[in-house]
């Protein structure tokens, strides 16, 4: 390990919340330096989500940034923790998954996630293999180590207590199942989103009632999605997928609104602090143009999880469609309920024709396009899998979304 002790607590710094405490990490980091081994980092991963966006990827990037330090990654797939369910911020148990469930979704998630991690320094585990292995024994011997009143010092369940909503028993057992997960990698660090605050603190109070170091907790902000009020989340359609196609990945980076241009570059790139301070200043001078700042966040996305020409297309296209073309930065959306549809019946539902006569002679003027794109025969069927622009005339725009 190269890095000295302040260019390493510079990086993990950067971006983050908490470090709980941060000078046990020092020490930590100190000691790795000195003795020449690296740190276990871990980092839980939640088999009930397969699908990755690049809200997840804010704790991955710095499971990076520790592994470009010499640290092992250690990524835990919760399959058995799985068949519980996180009750983080949940109103109700969640659905149980089944074994065979909770170990593909993990493989799919471990598939995605080295799109950020470096695979071959990256150390994957389930949980069952040492939670499967307790018995009775072994698991009054750890529940004798907490009170109920510690566990009820979760949010999540003293609400609903409050609101004379059931907790289910098993629930109890997640928060003090993931603490034993600590303690069975021996973890020097846990990473986690705020949410995630007191699972990780029990990974500390677990391994001290062991007679273990315990772990120092850095937790990270959870990220705003695309639509800039709500958690990143795919069911309410605000996220960017790490599997995203480039144009998409691209597309959805401009719509961002601009007070989250630099929480983005902070939580979702892996530039450096000198980089992002320039960021910052860039943002902070009223004469430059937020678009560039997102043409220049769109392209370090892309080239983040596909590569530098891809990025440079991405860009490319968009100043071709966009700029070039003059379509403005506010286009008026509408939603394709159909996965195929003729443009002329397109044109006439999203009222850019009153008439289908009307809808034909545009076409055949030439003054219809698709992503800059013209469409010259009146019976063009559009079969939609990603968004596009549809531009009729000079001056109507349509962003057509699923």
């Amino acid at each position: 390990m190269n890095a000295t002790l302040n260019e390493q607590m510079d990086v993990i710094r950067k971006g983050t919340v908490e470090i709980i405490p941060e000078e046990e990490l020092v020490r930590k980091l100190e000691h790795s330096i000195k003795s020449k081994k690296p740190l276990n980092i871990k980092l839980g991963c939640d088999p009930s989500r397969p699908d990755l966006h690049i809200g997840h990827s804010v704790v991955l990037n710095k499971l990076r940034e520790f592994q470009d330090f010499g640290h092992q990654a250690i990524l835990i797939v919760g399959d058995f923790t799985g068949m519980v369910g996180d009750p983080t911020g949940k109103k109700k148990a969640r659905p149980q998954l089944t074994f065979e469930e909770t170990r593909e979704n993990g493989k799919s998630y471990f598939e995605q996630a080295i799109h950020i991690l470096d695979k071959e320094k990256t150390k994957i585990v389930y949980n069952s293999e040492w939670l499967g292995k307790l018995d009775m024994h072994n698991l009054i011997e750890i529940l004798s180590k907490f009170t109920i009143q510690r566990i009820l010092e979760r949010d999540d369940f003293t609400n609903r207590i409050r609101e004379q909503q059931e907790v289910s028993a098993h629930e109890i057992l997640y928060p003090i199942m993931q603490g034993y997960d600590s303690f069975a990698i021996k973890a020097d660090v846990e990473l986690g989103g705020t949410d995630q605050k007191f699972n990780n603190l029990m990974g500390r109070d677990m391994q001290k009632r062991f007679g273990q170091e315990p772990q120092v907790v850095v937790l990270m902000p959870l990220l705003e999605g695309t639509d800039g009020s709500e958690k990143m989340s795919k069911s309410l359609n605000n996220y960017i997928g790490i599997t995203d196609a480039p144009k998409d990945i691209f597309g959805k980076t401009m719509s961002i609104p601009d007070v989250l241009i630099y929480k983005y570059f902070e939580l979702a790139t892996r530039l450096s602090p000198a980089e992002l301070r320039e960021i910052k200043r860039e943002l902070e001078n009223p004469d430059n143009n937020p678009r560039n700042a997102k043409r220049k966040l769109g392209y370090e996305l892309v080239k983040l999880y596909y590569n530098v020409d891809t990025a440079k297309s991405a860009v490319e296209e968009f100043d071709r469609i966009f700029i070039k073309k003059e379509i403005p930065d506010e286009i008026e959306e509408y939603k394709l309920e159909d996965s195929s549809i003729k443009i002329i019946d397109l044109m006439m539902n999203a009222k850019l024709a009153d008439t289908k006569s009307n809808a034909r002679r545009l076409i055949e003027q030439g003054g219809v396009s698709i992503d800059g794109e013209k469409v010259e025969d009146i019976n063009y069927i559009i079969n939609y899998e990603n968004e596009f622009i549809l531009k009729v005339g000079k001056r109507k725009f349509l962003k057509i979304i699923k």
